[in-house]
């Protein structure tokens, strides 16, 4: 009966340790959340973002938090390079589009893998490089924003999106020191 009371002891404390923990470290990653989002102009998105991608809650300092940002930004660019292409496979008429919004959204990806690279070293480069992939977002609304497409509508829901994580990516160097 007493190995019984001194498990159950032993299990408590350990939920409890498990809580305090994970609350000191969810307060701390909420602190990292807060301090990027400060450099950037939609605030609500940045958090709401943030807090809803696990590897920006789990994230355990600030450039870790930036890490988990650009992979975030890389892995939508990459969903929307991909989309396009398939969308240009059915949309004939704008194949040509299609294909130039899918080369920027790739350029986007590749930007942010080199920022990925260069944030620990020159934090000031990657603020710069992530501003540059801005350039291809304002390229994309170029070419498909007028069209009425379905979807053409989509790709440009998807360029407003990927310029507020963009501003989040600004706003993770920033943090940083860039």
């Amino acid at each position: 009966m007493a190995s019984s009371s001194y498990c159950f002891a032993f299990v408590s404390v350990a939920l409890l340790l498990q809580l305090v923990l994970g609350s000191a470290l969810a307060s701390n990653s909420t602190k990292y959340i807060d301090d990027i989002c400060e450099h950037v102009s939609n605030k609500t998105f940045c958090v709401e973002t943030l807090k809803a991608y696990p590897p920006a809650v789990s994230a355990t300092g600030k450039f870790e938090l930036a890490k988990a940002v650009l992979r975030l930004g890389t892995s939508y660019a990459l969903k929307s390079a991909s989309f396009i292409e398939n969308a240009a496979k059915y949309n004939p008429n704008l194949k040509k589009q299609f294909k130039a919004c899918q080369d920027a959204y790739l350029s986007v990806v590749n930007s942010l893998k080199i920022v990925s690279s260069e944030l620990k070293e020159s934090p000031e480069t990657a603020n710069y490089d992530v501003m540059v992939c801005t350039d291809s977002t304002s390229m994309v609304k170029d070419l498909v924003g007028n069209n009425t497409h379905v979807a053409a509508k989509k790709v440009m829901a998807m360029t407003f999106k990927m310029e507020n994580l963009l501003a989040i990516a600004v706003g993770a160097t920033e943090a940083i020191g860039g």
